[in-house]
């Protein structure tokens, strides 16, 4: 668009919005012309970053606390978006934990933490806003999943499980929703410089970068009409 702002008007969602990934995608979004709203379960920090981007100059935004492992608060999150600010066009499935450790010694209470957060909750969200989609007949969901959905390595069993389903949910749930113009994507980011990563020895300059992420869904959000890109695999240009 001329005006620089081809998201103007549309309401975007994204969950774990309050830091990092989710931040940075929201600051894009909103750069983009769209209308915020942002969960995540800490609510100081969820309000610091909405004012942050009341600041930055985005249309509107609207914040929730919320859990989303849960599904009757994902729902009405979903509601309370629509009554603040309109259907929403565009879902960012961003929140998501980590669990890093031997398989055999993980509780299960961590496969249910990492499950439920990574992969049940993208099922609830995206169920939460499929049906005004499939009724307006357009929209974008975007999954945040991870190049541990597609490699596997030592103490990454439950996180590897989680990323992999993901991809397999996104590639399912993009195929019953394409005839109805909703496009599925899922973007697979090696590590990134954030709270989240386990860093180790990496040199962080040299690690993706949240911004990085962030250009990718602006992109998919943009792409023209007749096609949609179904996956991303991001890495950075060196290795860290």
């Amino acid at each position: 668009m001329s005006n620089g702002k081809p998201l103007e008007g549309i309401v975007a969602i994204v969950t774990g919005a309050s830091r990092g990934i989710g931040l940075a995608v929201a600051h894009r979004l909103g750069r983009l012309g769209a209308k915020l709203s942002l969960c995540a379960r800490d609510r100081q920090k969820l309000e610091s970053a909405a004012g942050e981007l009341r600041a930055s100059g985005a249309a509107g935004v609207f914040s929730a606390a919320v859990d989303v492992t849960h599904g009757e608060q994902i729902l009405a999150f979903v509601q309370d978006t629509e009554k603040a600010l309109g259907a929403v066009g565009i879902l960012v499935n961003n929140a998501g934990i980590g669990y890093f450790g031997p398989t055999h010694e993980a509780t299960e209470a961590n496969w249910d933490s990492v499950l439920d957060t990574n992969l049940k909750a993208v099922f609830l969200a995206s169920k939460a806003v499929a049906a005004g989609m499939i009724e307006r007949r357009g929209g974008h969901i975007v999954n945040i999943a991870s190049l541990a959905g597609k490699n596997a390595f030592a103490g990454g069993g439950i996180y590897c499980a989680s990323k992999w389903g993901l991809l397999g949910l996104t590639e399912c749930m993009a195929e019953d929703l394409r005839g109805y113009g909703i496009r599925v994507s899922a973007i697979c980011p090696g590590s990134v410089a954030t709270d989240f990563s386990p860093r180790g020895k990496k040199d962080i300059s040299k690690m993706l970068q949240a911004e990085d992420i962030a250009h990718v869904v602006a992109m998919i959000v943009t792409q023209a009409p007749q096609s949609f890109i179904s996956e991303v695999l991001l890495r950075p240009t060196q290795k860290p």
